[in-house]
């Protein structure tokens, strides 16, 4: 088992007094079999007067605030207390070795089971595909291989061929951009790797949280480098849900935390809200995930 203190702040700075704001936030770790989260704050600058909590549709715990004092800057921090104690798939179980053959012919004939995972089939708002992207997946999806390795396989050869360059991208930046320029960060490789594998006739969906990083050997930790992460999770029948991480080659465990699932990004964002100003605001995104003994 493993814990987690987790940190989340964001600071936005405005040119110019901001009349009012309305936010909904999605930043408290998810409880589920191998994740608990035992404690979950939000401290918020200005402060509001009510913070809703809610489940979304996907059960994501989500909060609602809205300020209507003006202000210049805005300061919101998420502090989560969270256990994991899962083993990666694979590590103390069987693996799963339904072919793609086979798992397409049991989702075209159970009409309850595809009609369940419908919406991580079809295209959404930041996913689409074409026959160029599901091309690039198609060397590694065989009708007679485990349908749970052929996505283990795809998501390698994202991590082999892509490279991470933080500053290449936007959350809106194509996939098709992203392909062609063999670059991008975790949402894009998480985006890709869905696109290619709901063209490929599976569902998958899209996974948000945190992922503990190491320092260099002999190096200290930084405050606040840390980061959000992405990665993606495949339907596998008769199994479940099956986590796969291309960024980073590997099958997530208990170094990754999950705070929600979505269809793809625009589910899931940490932030997301509306204000009422003009101007070019500054964003100050800090993230620290910091084990415990």
């Amino acid at each position: 088992m493993k814990r987690y203190k987790l940190v989340h702040k964001t600071i936005y700075e405005y040119p110019s007094l901001v009349m009012g704001y309305q936010s909904l936030l999605c930043l408290a770790p998810r409880n589920m079999p191998g994740q608990v989260c035992d404690d979950f704050e939000l401290a918020i600058d200005p402060a509001p007067s009510e913070i809703v909590e809610r489940k979304d549709y996907f059960g994501n715990t989500t909060h609602y605030f809205s300020l209507h004092t003006t202000h210049q800057e805005l300061s919101v921090t998420a502090i989560s207390l969270v256990h994991r104690d899962n083993e990666s798939v694979g590590d103390a179980q069987a693996l799963p070795d339904i072919t793609c053959e086979e798992a397409r012919k049991q989702l075209a004939q159970d009409r309850s089971l595809r009609m369940g995972l419908l919406e991580f089939m079809l295209p959404s708002p930041m996913v689409r595909w074409d026959d160029e992207i599901v091309a690039f997946a198609q060397d590694c999806f065989q009708d007679q291989l485990p349908l749970y390795e052929c996505a283990k396989r795809f998501c390698q050869k994202i991590f082999s061929v892509f490279d991470f360059v933080p500053d290449f991208s936007t959350i809106n930046t194509p996939i098709k951009e992203v392909l062609a320029a063999k670059k991008g960060v975790c949402q894009d490789f998480s985006h890709l790797a869905i696109a290619c594998i709901r063209g490929m006739g599976f569902p998958v969906r899209y996974v948000s949280g945190y992922l503990e990083t190491l320092p260099p050997p002999g190096k200290e930790k930084l405050q606040g480098s840390d980061a959000s992460h992405a990665w993606i999770s495949v339907f596998i029948p008769d199994f479940g849900w099956c986590d796969f991480d291309p960024t980073n080659n590997m099958v997530p465990g208990d170094r990754h935390i999950i705070t929600a699932y979505g269809r793809d990004y625009s589910d899931v964002p940490p932030m997301k809200g509306i204000i009422f100003s003009s101007g070019k605001q500054k964003l100050k995104v800090e993230v620290d995930v910091i084990p415990l003994e």
